[in-house]
Formats: C-alpha cells, structure tokens, sequence
C-alpha cells in the first residue's frame, strides 16, 4: 500500500497520529493488575488482586515523593475524599515508586499529610513497568469487575475533578 501525502505538514499530522493510537493500545495490553504482593507504609502486605475484587471501583495512582504535580493532585483529592466516598463507593490506591534511596520518605510524608488512602511500595517498579507507566503522576480506574477503564498522566489543577466523574461512570457500570 502506497500513501502519498500533499505536503510535509500532512504527513507529520499523520505520523503523530498513528503514534498517539498505538501509545493508547499500549496503555491498555495490560488488561489487570499484576498480582504482586505490596507492602504498605505500616508494612502490611496485601495482594492487589483482592483490592481489585471487592466489587467496588478503584483508583490506582502512580507517584513519587519527589514528584511535585503528584503531591498536589494528592492534596487536592485528600481535601475532597469524604465527600467522593460519600458520593462513590470506591477505593484509592497510591502507588509509590520511589527506589530504596527514598523509599524512606514515603510512609513520614504520606502520615504527616494525613492521606486517607492507601499507600502502597513499588520497591523494583515491577507494577509500574507491567502497566507500562512511564511517568508520573499516571491514574488508572478499574470497574468493579477489575478492567481497567481509564488512564490519565500528569496533572493540572482540576483534574481530580476529572477523576471523579470517571469513577462515578465506572461505578455505574
């Protein structure tokens, strides 16, 4: 098959096209998450597949400590989660993927923001690298069947708005 194109633009349009579809594919080959054991700040392990099958939605949250974006989407969601639970029967995983070196910041920044959500540690980054995440802040929302249903990097003041609406979709399917 022969593709010719009127002009560079057109082609460029078109290159950057087909690279945004199959970054979408590939956002979604992972269809469940792994179920790897995780630890959580008071070194609790838990499964992710039993966090997966409670037949409730969840939101899944990469970040890191020395991720700024990532610490002001969670204030904001922090600030408003009563009242998302009161509207959601839902879950909040936020997924640390900081290395051993600040590994150790996490547990005293997530207790001295007073998170209400679970912390989890992605020592070796093995979920993060099966979910194909590649930066952070990265979101996921998994119906209450488990199946991812939305993906969304970075942040920008508003999009925990934006999250919301998502996961009250999912709870409704």
């Amino acid at each position: 098959m022969v593709v010719s194109f009127k002009n560079n633009m057109e082609m460029k349009k078109s290159v950057v096209s087909i690279f945004i579809t199959a970054l979408s594919i590939s956002a979604f080959t992972q269809t469940k998450l792994p179920d790897t054991p995780m630890r959580t700040t008071e070194g609790k392990i838990l499964k992710l597949s039993d966090l997966l099958s409670n037949n409730k939605p969840v939101v899944v949250s990469f970040w890191a400590t020395w991720c700024n974006p990532c610490l002001e989407e969670f204030e904001s969601i922090a600030e408003s989660y009563n009242d998302w639970k009161k509207e959601v029967d839902f879950e909040f995983l936020a997924i640390s993927i900081d290395d051993s070196r600040s590994t150790g910041k996490v547990k005293s920044l997530a207790s001295g923001r007073r998170w209400p959500f679970v912390v989890l540690l992605d020592f070796n980054q093995e979920i993060k690298r099966a979910m194909n995440v590649t930066e952070v802040p990265f979101c996921f929302i998994f119906d209450k069947k488990g199946k991812p249903v939305f993906r969304h990097s970075g942040y920008v003041p508003g999009d925990e708005l934006i999250i919301l609406k998502e996961l009250k979709k999912a709870a409704n399917e």
